[in-house]
């Protein structure tokens, strides 16, 4: 009989106890998978949307919110002039409910701004100009809302046609539910505000030069803030609040699979207190004994963390073609999050075994005559 049988057949000795362990982890794992997946998607998407429009850098002013708060628009004007800036883009953007859908991107953009540039349409028109009471949807966002060219739409109190239908190069661009910004500036009482700017700078911009521009733009409008897109979303406390809860959540989640595990081993040493007295008595050395109920806790999260891996990506998919999140984020299940939740797993059975193994360890070859 081999280590590694011995190491096998304790974990199937009980085959419903490992099961449930099992199960305890894997739900662990899931958690992790799915909720950390899903908040690096949702920054993920945004910065694809960003570099899909063109934009080099976002002029905002992120808070506590996933969206920036609102300032005047006069700032673009006391940028717009600075050495290295190509053009400018003004943005008010929400996150709102627009009739059946819950949540969806609701993006206003300054007339003939760069912006507009990467809609490509797919049916019908764009807005003739800046007042047509009109919109055009991402494919995405008129899949979820069930809209065509034609078809009316509710915008807070106001009733909107919608014109085109559009591919946006981006999943957070097909999303959204796209118009001109004095529209929707009108819409909301919000004359003169917006709560972006979009910049895109000159082809032959160095990354000295843009962090110098970012100085320039700080200095002279102290009252928000000029980041590159790959840092967009972590200079908001809302997005950051997100990915701590999500860690935060998924840990609780593990935690309780660490516990699943510690249980399962000691019951396992208690109740293999003659076996392992016996291996003992034949010559197996303490730190084998340990290592034994160390692989077997080990191989628990193996198997637990490929299970919740698994189990994480098909619940994470399976959520991000819902409504009410279609659109808005594609998860992110990179290798590297899969490989470190796997990690995680094994580090829970590796953890959790221990004080069981220190237990097995203790044990002396005479209690296997007590225990005959």
């Amino acid at each position: 009989m081999t280590f590694f049988t011995v190491v096998l057949r304790g974990l199937l000795r009980r085959p419903v106890r490992t099961g449930l362990t099992l199960a305890g982890i894997s739900i662990g794992i899931a958690a992790v998978v799915a909720l950390v997946g899903m908040s690096r998607g949702f920054e993920k998407s945004w910065q694809v949307g960003l570099k899909a429009r063109g934009t080099d850098l976002v002029v905002s002013n992120m808070s506590g919110a996933l969206t920036p708060k609102p300032f005047d628009a006069s700032v673009r004007d006391r940028i717009a002039n600075l050495p290295h800036i190509a053009a400018t883009c003004t943005i008010l953007v929400e996150l709102t409910s627009i009739e059946d859908s819950d949540l969806m991107i609701l993006s206003a953009r300054e007339w003939g701004g760069f912006s507009w540039s990467n809609l490509k349409l797919i049916s019908g028109r764009m807005p003739r100009d800046a007042s047509e009471p009109a919109v055009v949807l991402g494919k995405t966002a008129a899949e979820v809302l069930k809209k065509k060219v034609g078809d009316p739409i509710q915008i807070e109190t106001s009733e909107l046609k919608v014109v085109g239908i559009v591919e946006g190069g981006a999943l957070v661009e097909n999303g959204s539910v796209i118009l001109s910004l004095p529209l929707l500036q009108g819409i909301l009482g919000s004359q003169g505000k917006i709560n972006a700017i979009d910049v895109r700078v000159t082809p032959s911009t160095t990354e000295a030069q843009m962090q110098e521009l970012i100085r320039q733009i700080q200095q002279r409008v102290p009252e928000v803030r000029a980041v590159t897109v790959s840092e967009h979303l972590n200079n908001s406390e809302g997005y950051r609040m997100v990915r701590a809860m999500s860690w935060g959540t998924s840990l609780l989640a593990v935690l309780v699979g660490v516990l699943g595990v510690m249980n399962t081993m000691l019951m396992t040493v208690f109740e293999r207190t003659h076996e392992i007295c016996v291996l003992l008595a034949v010559g197996w050395t303490r730190a084998r004994i340990m290592r034994m109920v160390l692989y077997e806790s080990a191989m628990l999260g193996l198997v637990g963390g490929i299970i919740g891996v698994a189990l994480g990506a098909v619940g994470v998919q399976a959520l991000g073609a819902t409504p009410g999140i279609r659109g808005l984020l594609q998860p992110d299940l990179g290798f590297a999050l899969l490989s470190l939740s796997v990690v995680i797993a094994v580090a829970v059975g590796v953890l959790s075994g221990l004080y069981p193994a220190w237990r097995s360890s203790r044990l002396t070859p005479s209690l296997a005559l007590q225990a005959g």
